[in-house]
């Protein structure tokens, strides 16, 4: 039986439902919420619609094992997730400071997962009951499936599955891993011999016979010193991602090996449709209201997921690794079945935040193709410069989005998601850019073009810069034309791989140039299964295996920084420091094309100086060609 009751978070709540124990007992690092943007909310929903009993057990207590043991044991198993975020992504910043705010916990509060929640939890669930399965699931299973470079501890850590001993890990989107595994064990197949299932990873004996194709097999002893081979098992995993033609991928650990099976197909658009129309919730369990709720249903409550998947390639994005690089979305009428539905809560005051997903502008298939032979594994489908494949249209998602600003109690449809401008400008067909600059930009649309210089933007994946001003020019003469004041922010990255102090520089000089001062800017983070994090760790791209110029001296990552953010008083000295260290002096004065004053001298004349030419002003900024001072939240 299925209802928009929430699943049972304790043994009275299991008990009331008349069940003597639970199938699954889904272990969660985040406050449980019950809505579709959630990966535990939708895999316990999608057990739940196939028969299987599944009871939540959010951020348990994990300095001993009687928390896991709030249902006794699962008939099936235990399934666990650190959360919709990987636990040290979610803990610390990129300089290793500790965060303050939790997004997904109750009040925001810190201290609800551990640091490495999956092992973690795994070794509690282990000291409970033994031998239970135990299936890993999630973003931080998903992405530290293999020997992975660790940001935190500065080093090739092996596979996620070896150190939690769970026994399965599965990896990508998971509804139907799930309901083939669930099935399995429910018709008594011991979870050490499900061997074959697409999605999943599990250890065995060296010698054991491997079900699949394998496209290579790599020992973790060689990874963990040799940066070149490691750079290369990326390469190879990365493009081995594909449901059509990806192959099992094996890593050695001594005697044991670790096998990944083939990507299971992602979910066709009836599938989708299915997994949207459950019966959510779409709230934070009660439990958490007296201490204000859990921050992270705030952006999403309103908003609708349209599509997965994502072929834009960025390179320090782990969608390819996790999502996948091929897209599928949901069909019209899923999309206004839900916008009636969120239309009708409560809570609901007119304004549909976002119809989107990784890229809020994708809703086919890259090219046909895709479909038949799988992705390219050699090229992107956008950068450098787009496939001559590429099918482009808006048509579909235009419908949509007129549709659900027809419905009764909708006042506005917004999209937050990221658009990608690269591809919406090789749309011969303007409808689209015309309808988003007129009725679907709340105030400021952002956008990211990352960095300016080319080389960057190389080992990033992205479109060269050219592409960005002649999308920001078009923007602001549509913004024009139809008597709006609105705005661009654009998401800006200091110390990718390919950057260097030259680099940074022209980045400020183009800032200072378009007359933007970025009120926040994202170092490069360095998180498991992305092809940038590799980089860092190797100096090598994996995709070519081409050497690449990489910045991990904290202070110069620093100078970096200050330079994106020049005109701020209190990065002045590091600006001067960087300037005179990339012998770019001439960039220190008074003239127009300067981006610091020198530094003040004992007679103040510098300084005073600064304070009557307000060319030259640290701390204003203007907003020419409608550019606007950055106020958006920093990305994870």
């Amino acid at each position: 039986m299925q209802s928009t009751e929430f699943l049972p978070i304790c043994k009275s709540d299991m008990e009331a439902r008349g069940w003597d124990r639970p199938d699954f007992v889904y272990v969660t690092g985040d406050a449980y919420v019950d809505h579709p943007s959630f990966g535990v909310s939708i895999i316990s929903r999608v057990l739940e619609a196939k028969g299987f009993r599944v009871a939540i057990l959010s951020q348990p207590d994990y300095k001993s094992a009687d928390a896991f043991r709030e249902f006794g044991r699962p008939r099936l198993g235990f399934l666990v997730t650190a959360g919709n975020i990987d636990s040290m992504v979610a803990h610390y910043t990129v300089s290793g400071k500790k965060r303050s705010f939790d997004y997904y916990s109750a009040g925001g509060k810190m201290g609800g997962r551990p640091d490495r929640a999956t092992i973690v939890y795994c070794n509690r669930i282990r000291e409970a009951y033994g031998d239970v399965p135990i299936i890993l699931g999630g973003l931080e299973a998903s992405l530290r499936r293999f020997a992975h470079y660790d940001y935190w501890s500065n080093k090739i850590r092996r596979s996620i599955l070896v150190d939690s001993r769970a026994d399965l890990l599965t990896y990508g989107m998971g509804e139907n891993i799930l309901i083939r595994i669930a099935t399995l064990l429910d018709k008594g197949v011991p979870v050490k011999k499900i061997r074959d299932v697409r999605g999943t990873v599990y250890l065995t004996q060296r010698d054991e016979p491997v079900h699949y194709d394998i496209a290579a097999a790599f020992d973790y002893n060689e990874l963990k010193t040799d940066k070149r081979k490691y750079a290369e098992a990326f390469g190879v995993q990365y493009k081995n991602q594909d449901a059509i033609n990806g192959r099992a991928i094996v890593e050695y650990y001594d005697n044991k090996m670790l096998v990944q099976n083939p990507p299971m197909p992602p979910l066709e658009r009836e599938e989708l449709d299915w997994v949207y129309s459950l019966p959510y919730a779409r709230d934070y369990h009660p439990v958490y209201k007296a201490v204000g709720g859990v921050p992270a249903i705030e952006e999403v409550k309103f908003s609708i997921t349209q599509n997965r998947g994502c072929f834009g390639g960025c390179n320090f994005c782990a969608l390819a690794f996790h999502q996948g690089r091929t897209v599928r979305s949901r069909s019209k009428e899923s999309i206004l079945r839900e916008g009636k539905l969120i239309s009708e809560l409560p809570d609901f005051k007119g304004y549909i935040h976002d119809v989107g997903g990784p890229t809020a502008n994708f809703r086919e298939p890259a090219c046909e193709k895709q479909l038949k032979h799988g992705v390219c594994t050699e090229r992107k489908c956008l950068a450098p410069k787009p496939c001559k494949n590429l099918r482009v249209s808006h048509e579909e998602y235009i419908e949509i989005l007129k549709e659900l600003e027809a419905l009764p109690k909708v006042k506005k449809v917004f999209i937050r998601s990221g658009i990608r401008f690269d591809y919406l400008l090789l749309d011969k067909n303007e409808d689209f850019f015309k309808k988003l600059v007129r009725d679907h930009v709340s105030g400021q649309l952002k956008v990211a073009p990352e960095h300016c210089a080319p080389a960057v933007l190389d080992c990033m994946g992205k479109p060269h810069f050219e592409v960005y001003e002649q999308f920001k020019k078009r923007y602001f003469e549509l913004t024009k034309s139809f008597g709006k004041e609105q705005y661009l922010v654009p998401y800006l990255m200091s110390s990718h791989p390919g950057s260097d102090l030259h680099a940074a520089i022209r980045l400020a000089q183009t800032l200072k140039r378009d007359h933007y001062a970025p009120e926040q800017v994202q170092d490069f983070y360095p998180t498991p299964g992305t092809a940038s994090t590799v980089m860092y760790y190797t100096g090598i791209n994996p995709l070519n295996m081409k050497p690449v110029h990489v910045t991990t001296d904290y202070h110069e990552k620093q100078l970096q920084r200050a330079l994106l953010q020049y005109n701020r008083p209190t990065n002045a000295d590091l600006v001067r420091e960087a300037l005179k260290k990339a012998g770019r002096e001439d960039l220190i004065g008074f003239d127009q094309n300067c981006l610091v004053p020198p530094e003040r001298t004992k007679t103040g004349q510098a300084q005073r100086k600064a304070r009557t030419n307000p060319k030259h002003s640290f701390s204003k900024s203007t907003a020419k060609n409608g550019q606007k001072k950055s106020t958006s939240k920093k990305r994870k």
